[in-house]
């Protein structure tokens, strides 16, 4: 039965029933009107068309029409249309009787699932054809699960009794240390209101234990209500619920399809958003005051949690003291994915509280007893603490400052961009040349020796890969994890920051090394230079390497210039230059470069993000010596 609060898993087959029944399908739009609500347009035959909306953790079942498309794409759904946009519906189902669903999209690349969760805060989860996750709404870590990209999808623990064989159903009642109606509604996932039209189809006390029921009467009544649901539903809207057959309480209105009961008895809340714009708004200067307000109340909560991390951290010293323990060293050992596997899996005191790791930051976020810390692991236990102890002064500083604001009165009104957008925040590892490869792992060069002594001093971790061009002069490269893309996009990174580029090459041989091969110790009569190391041992190598670097502008997931190997470059920006060895110096590329990236995203644009789009910031990803700009005459 659904409820206000939500769909029943029985609701759900139900649902997923009659719309396997209208296939084939083909996805059209796909738009997101919040955090919590989709709706998805449906192309059937001959010219068919279908509505689907869902609500997160509530509800999902098709409707007449969708709610009036938000005038600027949400993020989520801009990925989904990405991926699903006119393929194929070619299955829709059910994880047994879980209130989880999913709708399996055929395109040329493969087969993709979108999978709903209506339990709990809700999700919606895009898979890829191997089983793992591209993207969720929204990010959780899990004691038994992990919905996050990268990771397999997995089912929350625990099962129904949809599957069991007539023996299976058996042993499942006979184990209950229940009543039948319980067990029923807990085992099986049917809710109570389902569990008492069970027990009475089976004509069985719904209070009797468990054990003592008669497990083929309540097998097969189980079995009955599934056949019914699935294929002979007479949807009804009672005072107790909705429901795909006759239920419990007095009937209020027949349907012919139950995504039609549904739809009545949710009703749509676009006209009580179009009544809420509708009302008295609120001047300017009220509006500002209120934003001032909220800034003052959000700075204080930010202090609060601040005061509250280092009451925790001061409260298990010892358990923050031995994670920092063995994280320091393992970290410069083992690279942080294989930290993060060995964590999983591990029963001791300190990987229990590490909710969560940052490679990027040699950081792991503690759990310590429902505080979330942030702990970085190649910091003492008092620097970590001077961490949140600056914190507090930033945000008291920034209340006062509202404070002050608010006490002067509201400016005089400015003119408000045409868009906004989130800049870039400046991290620790800007100051080197960086980028991120396809799948998603950083890679650091040296600007300079002194850069390149550093990165092998300070930064080069565990499994870390050292890469360099064969060459004299040029990045020494780290890669922070392990990739795929060894061989051509951090290759050409290495080879194309390199004395090669200089010369006029347009090729070059890129090796690999260990970190336990790299050293700075010479030989016995030996000098090495500045920036310049040792390499023992077999290396790896990459022969013929292409020369070639790209320039890019990405708006998302925030706005900046970003530059590196043609390849990892183009996943990520929407305005792209190709750069080849040439003849232009850099200055002169930097200037080129950024009038036709200032044409392709528009002056007004441009204008407005001036704070990241610039020349400095294009300059930083020009190779040394000669360039061209491809295309460009």
């Amino acid at each position: 039965m659904a409820d206000q609060k939500g769909m029943s898993g029985i609701d759900v087959r139900a649902m997923t029933a009659e719309l396997s029944a209208m296939l084939p399908l083909w996805v059209g739009k796909i738009y997101q009107y919040d955090t919590r609500t989709l709706g998805i347009r449906l192309n059937g035959e001959e010219g068919a068309k279908y509505h689907f909306f869902v609500e997160v953790g509530r509800r999902a079942h098709l409707v007449g029409s969708l709610p009036e498309a938000p005038k600027f794409p949400l993020s989520y759904a801009m990925l989904l249309r990405k991926h699903l946009d006119g393929g194929k519906v070619v299955e829709v189902g059910q994880y047994g009787l879980q209130r989880i669903f999913y709708i399996d999209v055929g395109k040329k690349g493969g087969t993709l699932r979108l999978v709903f969760e209506l339990f709990d805060d809700g999700n919606i989860v895009l898979i890829g054809d191997d089983g793992m996750i591209i993207k969720p709404l929204w990010h959780h870590r899990f004691k038994d699960r992990a919905v996050v990209p990268g990771e397999p999808y997995a089912l929350p623990e625990g099962t129904d009794c949809s599957g069991y064989d007539e023996e299976g159903f058996a042993a499942m009642l006979a184990a209950s240390d229940r009543d039948l109606v319980r067990t029923l509604a807990v085992s099986c996932l049917l809710g109570g209101k389902y569990a008492e039209v069970i027990c009475a189809d089976a004509g069985l006390d719904k209070n009797m234990p468990a054990p003592e029921a008669d497990a083929g009467a309540v097998y097969a009544a189980f079995h009955r209500t599934l056949a019914t649901i699935e294929g002979d539903r007479h949807p009804v809207i009672t005072d107790k619920g909705c429901w795909p057959v006759g239920g419990i309480g007095e009937e209020q209105k027949a349907f012919s399809t139950y995504n039609e009961a549904l739809e009545a008895f949710y009703p749509m809340t676009a006209a009580e958003k179009k009544a809420e714009k509708k009302k008295p708004k609120l001047s300017r200067e009220e509006v500002i005051r209120q934003q001032q307000e909220a800034a003052i109340k959000k700075f204080d909560g930010k202090v609060a949690r601040a005061e509250k991390a280092i009451e925790a951290v001061y409260t298990n010293y010892t358990v923050v003291q031995e994670v920092i323990a063995v994280l320091d060293p393992a970290s410069r050992e083992r690279s942080w994915q294989e930290i993060e596997a060995v964590l999983k899996g591990s029963d001791l005191p300190a990987a229990r509280v590490i909710a969560a790791v940052h490679p990027a930051d040699a950081a792991v976020d503690l759990d310590l007893e429902g505080v979330r810390v942030k702990i970085y692991v190649h910091e003492g236990v008092e620097t970590n603490l001077e961490h949140y102890y600056d914190q507090i002064k930033k945000f008291k500083k920034k209340k006062q400052g509202a404070l002050d604001a608010m006490a002067r009165g509201v400016p005089k009104k400015k003119e408000k961009p045409k868009e906004t957008f989130t800049i870039l925040k400046a991290k620790w590892f800007h100051r080197f040349r960086w980028f991120y490869t396809s799948d998603g792992v950083l890679v650091l060069g040296g600007r300079d020796a002194s850069q390149n002594e550093e990165l092998v001093k300070r930064y080069m971790e565990g499994k870390d890969t050292f890469v360099h061009a064969d060459v004299h002069g040029g990045s020494v490269v780290i890669v922070k994890g392990e990739t795929a893309h060894l061989e051509d996009e951090v290759a050409q990174f290495a080879a194309s920051y390199s004395n090669a580029w200089k010369a006029g090459h347009f090729t070059a041989d890129v090796y690999m090394a260990r970190p336990d091969q790299v050293s700075k110790t010479p030989e016995s009569g030996e000098y090495v230079a500045r920036g310049a190391f040792i390499i023992r041992g077999e290396r790896r190598y990459v022969r013929n390497v292409t020369l070639g670097a790209a320039i890019g502008v990405q708006f998302k997931p925030s706005v900046a210039v970003i530059g590196g190997p043609i390849a990892a470059v183009k996943e990520r920006a929407e305005h792209v230059l190709e750069l080849t060895p040439g003849t232009f110096g850099p200055n002169d590329v930097a200037k080129k470069a950024q009038r036709i990236l200032k044409e392709q995203v528009g002056e007004d644009t441009w204008k407005n993000l001036r704070v990241a789009l610039n020349t400095e910031a294009i300059a930083a990803f020009v190779p040394p010596g000669g360039t061209d700009i491809v295309g460009e005459e």
